[in-house]
């Protein structure tokens, strides 16, 4: 089977390798047909992250059909068409034990500490596995790891209809947090730097967009959400945004940290008191795909919209190179099979 490496940074071999065999009577081989690029995948091509072995075989946003099962399997059968959930705990300990398996202290994700999805075929146990109709195109069933992403936010921002909320940055998670806020009857503000991608965010149907480098946030957001807004997500996800997003929102709201920069943040502990604040952190996902999947079957989602270019899994390195090259133009980026 044709499996991507990353054996440097910026370097991608396809090579041939031996089809993965199931190991386990709960395993499922599973024969990728789609997978998308994330943001992580363009820090580890650039060779940004330690936590990094290579060779790798990255990739974790990934759709494709089930190939074989082993014996216990009762989840899926082969031919279905599923999403995949690509992280990893260890299961017994406190934090997994409650439920909270994307924040334990092992937690892994396929692509990144282990081989992920650019490759003919991947094997996982089969509670990662979710089954997604046949109707949904598999380079749109990619976005269903980015949109566990928006759909765990909104959960742990405890986003209620009705409510207002500010999303610094319109990438692709900033793009999916607006998709799934809308639908569930948010008011929602984007700023960028960007205006194509600000183009983006009024076709996903931001109420409000700001260019923050031509206009001053500040007084747009006033306008918009006199006081403040109940929810301010920094997309972005560096230490000055956070720092700044605390000033934009109302009495009792909530702001939501995903980003991973290890430089502090000035946040003067008086301005989260005063209006009794909640700083809430949110990774990855936690137990969202089937939210997601009903969401995607439903059509309450533009994942077609969410994809701007595709790539066989011969051109990968053109792909990260020309992506890298053009991120302002880009939503996601999706490698076929």
């Amino acid at each position: 089977m044709r499996s991507a490496k990353l054996i440097a940074p910026e370097k991608i071999e396809v090579v041939e390798t031996a089809i993965p065999e199931i190991t386990g009577s709960h395993q499922v081989l599973v024969q990728v047909k789609a997978v998308g690029i994330c943001g992580t995948d363009l820090h580890v091509f650039r060779g940004e992250r330690a936590d990094v072995q290579l060779p790798r075989v990255m990739g974790h946003e990934l759709s494709g059909i089930v190939s074989a099962v082993g014996a216990e399997v009762t989840r899926v059968t082969p031919g279905d068409h599923v999403v995949f959930d690509p992280v990893v705990s260890c299961g017994v300990c406190k934090t997994c034990r409650s439920g909270h398996q994307n924040v334990c202290a092992d937690v892994k994700c396929f692509g990144v500490q282990m081989d992920g999805g650019f490759q003919d075929y991947i094997v996982t146990e089969e509670e990662k596995l979710y089954k997604i109709s046949d109707s949904i195109p598999f380079e749109d069933a990619a976005l269903a790891e980015p949109f566990s992403i928006a759909a765990n936010i909104l959960d742990r921002s405890q986003a209620q209809a009705g409510e207002t909320m500010i999303i610094i940055g319109s990438g692709t998670i900033g793009l999916a947090v607006l998709q799934a806020a809308k639908g569930m009857g948010l008011k929602v503000l984007v700023s960028d730097v960007e205006d194509k991608k600000l183009a983006y965010a009024k076709k996903f149907g931001a109420d409000f967009t700001v260019n923050s480098k031509t206009q001053n946030l500040g007084e747009e957001i006033e306008k918009a959400f006199p006081g403040g807004a109940d929810i301010i997500l920094d997309a972005v996800g560096i230490a000055p945004l956070t720092s700044q997003a605390i000033d934009f929102a109302a009495p009792l709201g909530r702001v939501v940290v995903i980003g991973f920069d290890a430089k502090p943040a000035q946040i003067p502990p008086v301005k989260i008191t005063k209006r009794e604040l909640t700083l809430v952190g949110s990774r990855m996902n936690c137990g969202k795909f089937p939210t997601v999947v009903s969401w995607m079957e439903a059509g309450k989602l533009h994942m077609d919209w969410m994809v701007s270019r595709k790539y066989p899994v011969e051109e990968i390195q053109k792909a990260f190179e020309e992506t890298l090259a053009d991120s302002s133009d880009t939503i996601k980026t999706i490698i076929t099979f």
